[in-house]
């Protein structure tokens, strides 16, 4: 019970933060905005995200915060997929990827439109450094699996984006952390010019930005699998992550340690809860998981699911799950379920704003 209060208090205690995620709805060409407020476990529709064209869905974007602004940055314009596609085929693979950029201002809920990136790219990582946003690799045209190397940074006081040196592997899908004051881009999927074979280790391998330098250190097998990471977040130093891009949750979440190059189970962190498929505590019928994503607010991590009631009427089931990672035991706390009407897809990881007092 010590744990549970414990954590309690320390959820209660986030009453400043708030967590937005990005959605869009099946047959739909909205993509919005979600906030979530850990101290209430409530969630409400904070803006929709600004339409390119009326017929086009943005899909594989990057979201990050700085201060009291949400930036949406680059990703591909879609056609959604309906049920008049031939064979059931979506037709949702044109028509261009961007690298428009637009600002959120969460104070006076206003949208504004930002300088373009100087390379369009969907599928890349992006994080933010020193109050700077930081792109690198991902795809810069429609068809074919194939990343690009190169990486630019932005400076919001300025509005200006800025060429840095290219990485030495063109990937995509690829995930960027900030850690120990410095930008990693970490595993994707990669052309490099060697044999394709069914393991690459330039998969599991990662870049970190020299800024002072300009260049990028290499850094081999500092991901485990040659499939790209769902999500790595830095807490107080350290690194999670809990599953890679097809499979979101492992079971368990995973603690990197650099000594060794390797990434460990953390103890206390298997949890059912966060299964694909899951069956409510009262009697019900089971629910698929749509949708999981991890967010970090002190020691905390934040998992916001999402499941698919089963029946005739589209119903969804978001669930928070908390794990503090300071805690060398069982560290979880699941908060109450909230039952919403219809579906909603996740359209890319979330981020966390810190309100002023």
């Amino acid at each position: 019970m010590g744990t549970i209060s414990r954590l309690s208090r320390d959820i209660a205690s986030a009453n400043n933060y708030r967590i937005y995620v990005p959605f869009s709805v099946k047959d739909s060409t909205s993509t919005f905005i979600d906030c979530y407020t850990p101290s209430t476990n409530s969630w409400h529709r904070a803006t929709s995200i600004p339409q390119y064209c009326q017929s086009l869905v943005l899909k594989d974007f990057s979201m990050v915060s700085i201060g009291h602004h949400i930036y949406i940055i680059g990703g591909r314009l879609c056609r959604k997929a309906t049920e008049h596609d031939e064979a059931g085929v979506a037709q949702g693979t044109n028509p261009m990827v961007v690298p428009f950029v637009w600002r959120y201002n969460v104070r006076t809920n206003n949208w504004d439109t930002c300088s373009p990136m100087a390379t369009s790219r969907s599928d890349f990582a992006c994080t933010v450094s020193n109050n700077k946003i930081y792109v690198a690799g991902g795809k810069s045209t429609l068809g074919g699996a194939k990343g690009i190397s190169s990486a630019e940074v932005y400076d919001p006081a300025s509005d200006q984006w800025k060429s840095l040196a290219h990485m030495s592997t063109m990937r995509y899908k690829c995930v960027a952390v900030t850690w120990l004051g410095k930008v990693h881009i970490v595993g994707g999927f990669v052309d490099d010019g060697e044999n394709q074979g069914p393991y690459l280790t330039s998969r599991s391998s990662a870049e970190a930005y020299d800024a002072e330098h300009d260049k990028w250190d290499f850094k081999a097998r500092m991901w485990d699998l040659d499939v790209p990471p769902n999500q790595i977040i830095s807490i107080n130093g350290k690194l999670f992550s809990c599953g890679d891009c097809f499979i979101p949750w492992k079971g368990h979440i995973e603690a990197y340690d650099e000594q060794e190059n390797i990434w460990n189970i953390l103890c206390g962190s298997y949890y059912h809860c966060l299964s694909p498929t899951s069956t409510p505590e009262v009697t019900g019928p089971p629910m698929q998981r749509l949708y999981l994503t991890m967010a970090p607010i002190g020691n905390m991590l934040y998992f916001l699911t999402g499941y698919r009631i089963s029946g005739n009427v589209s119903r969804l089931q978001s669930q928070v799950h908390v794990f503090d990672t300071a805690f060398n035991g069982t560290g979880w706390q699941s908060l109450d379920p909230i039952d919403e009407e219809g579906d909603k897809e996740l359209c890319g990881h979330g981020c966390v704003l810190k309100y002023d007092s």
